[in-house]
Order: C-alpha cells, then sequence, then structure tokens
C-alpha cells in the first residue's frame, strides 16, 4: 500500500469491536475546517460551526463513525480525551474542545453501536501514532456498499485513504464507504464493487433502479464520509470549498450518490504553511485523492 501523510499536528486512529466503529482525525492544537452535506438523510453533529460565516476559527477534531444516530454518542469520549489534554476554545472557566461528526448507517444489531469508550480509545490510538490502518476498521468496520436489492447482494466495504502530492504540496483524503451505489473506477468506467446478482455478476445499481424496480428493492443503511487533510494554508472560506468541490470524487465513483437514502457528507481540514498557488490546482488534487481513498478499499 501506498503512503498516507498527515499534516503535521494531525493524527488518526480507529476503535472498533469488530461489527461496528468510530475513526478521530484529531487536532489538539486546532486547525482550519469546512464541510459539505450533500446527501439527503445526514446524521451529524457540530457542522454548522465549520460553516464559513459561523464565528469558530478552529476546530479539534473530526469524527467519522458507525451507528447512526446512536453511533453521534461516540463523540462524547473524544471531548472528553480533549479536555482532559486542555486542548479546546479557551472560554475563561473552561476550556472547549469543537469536535464534529458523521455517521453511517451499520446497524445489524440494536446493541450493536460506538459509544463514548470507543471514541475515547480512538483518541488513544491516535497518540500512538504510526501508518494509517484502513480496511474493515474504525468506521469502516461495519461497511458495505451496493444495498439496493437487500444485503444478500452487497459487498463488504471498509475504510480507504490516499495522499496525491505536488512537490512540497500534498492533500490526503480519508473515506469511509458504506453507499447504496455501485462503486465505478473512473479511469475505466467498470463497476469494481457493488450490488451482485445470485451469480456473482455486478447488478448495475442504476439500471435498475432506471428500470423501475427501485419500488420493489430494500434499501438499507448508506452514507459515505469522507475528510481531505492538506498541508496548505487555506483560510475557512477556502476549507469549505474544498469540501465542496471534493464531492465530484463521490459522483464519479459512486454511482447514483447523494441519494434520499445517504448522508454523504466531507470535512476538509487545513494544516500548514505551504503557499497554493492556484485553488484550482488544489481542488482537482482533493478530487483524486478522494478518488484513490474509495479505490483503496477495493483492491
Amino acid at each position: 500500500m501506498s503512503d498516507v501523510i498527515l499534516p503535521q499536528g494531525i493524527c488518526l486512529g480507529h476503535s472498533d469491536n469488530g461489527k461496528t466503529g468510530v475513526t478521530v482525525i484529531m487536532c489538539k492544537d486546532g486547525t482550519v475546517g469546512g464541510v459539505d452535506v450533500r446527501g439527503c438523510a445526514p446524521g451529524t453533529r457540530e457542522t454548522d460551526c465549520l460553516h464559513s460565516e459561523k464565528a469558530m476559527d478552529s476546530i479539534n477534531a473530526i469524527v467519522l463513525t458507525g451507528g447512526s444516530a446512536f453511533g453521534l454518542g461516540s463523540i462524547d469520549g473524544v471531548i472528553k480525551y480533549l479536555r482532559e489534554q486542555g486542548c479546546g476554545h479557551d472560554m475563561g472557566v473552561i476550556k472547549v474542545p469543537l469536535v464534529a461528526g458523521a455517521v453511517i448507517y451499520d446497524l445489524k444489531d440494536k446493541y450493536e453501536f460506538p459509544t463514548a469508550d470507543d471514541g475515547y480509545n480512538a483518541c488513544v490510538n491516535a497518540d500512538k501514532g504510526g501508518a494509517v490502518k484502513r480496511g474493515a476498521v474504525g468506521a469502516g468496520t461495519g461497511a458495505t456498499v451496493g444495498k439496493i436489492t437487500g444485503p444478500m447482494g452487497a459487498m463488504k466495504s471498509g475504510i480507504g485513504a490516499a495522499t496525491v502530492t505536488l512537490g512540497s504540496l500534498f492533500v490526503t483524503a480519508v473515506t469511509v464507504v458504506n453507499a447504496v451505489g455501485d462503486i465505478y473506477n473512473p479511469d475505466t468506467g467498470r463497476i469494481v464493487a457493488g450490488a451482485r446478482l445470485p451469480s456473482g455478476e455486478f447488478l448495475n445499481t442504476k439500471n435498475f433502479i432506471l428500470s423501475g424496480e427501485i419500488i420493489k428493492a430494500m434499501r438499507g443503511g448508506n452514507t459515505t464520509l469522507s475528510c481531505v487533510m492538506t498541508n496548505a494554508k487555506l483560510d475557512k472560506l477556502h476549507c469549505n470549498k474544498l469540501a465542496s468541490v471534493s464531492h465530484d470524487a463521490f459522483a464519479q465513483c459512486i454511482r447514483p450518490v447523494h441519494t434520499d437514502y445517504d448522508g454523504d457528507t466531507i470535512f476538509a481540514l487545513s494544516k500548514g504553511e505551504e503557499t497554493v498557488p492556484d485553488f484550482t490546482m488544489l481542488s482537482i488534487m482533493a478530487v483524486e485523492a478522494v478518488n484513490r481513498s474509495i479505490l483503496d478499499i477495493f483492491k
């Protein structure tokens, strides 16, 4: 697997129980962030604070988690960990960590969802450092794709990561893919993962829906989540623009995407001092990084 680079000051950790889990992207001293929520069924926390017009100018962690709305409770453990570390916005009497997060729907057992302890443990693991783990770990533990006909036709998914570099400038994407749609390689136009027929061949979800069969189909839990990180020095406005344009990768790799059954969300973080000669160039790097992080899961 190719190396995945994180901006200095940002660390990543997972925690899971073999069925579902949580992934934390942590920046103890704070960093500039942005977000773009496109899916029609999102489960999120504190995403409004990341919008360009809001007062908060930095964030301490991003949480990607399983467990649907129940999984948002894992963020409490992240906040506890950061508070113990003395991190957060100084409010005079206390420092308040700012943590945003989003969930995928991977519920298979009503009692299995990430808890505050899982969020805390993910922070502990992040602080240990080391290579970024990918596959069926953390928030990607219970992820699947191609669920238009139900779980029997779906394929296992997970969490992927990739870095795109240009000189000393880089963009890294970490993506949890739990889509109702199929996964395409945008370079070949071919399906690499998705709903399957009993023969093992791909069903082609887009064509299946266009045939009118969706009214008979079972729609399983969905959502794709990503966090793009760069060592470029960006303001809050451009972090939000980077999150927005990165959704191009979702559209290139996942069909259909941003449906009524998905909560597709992309976060963006800027931590570094690299000058961006042209924002369009950085945008293309981000889209490519997200594309590669999605395909990384299905190698």
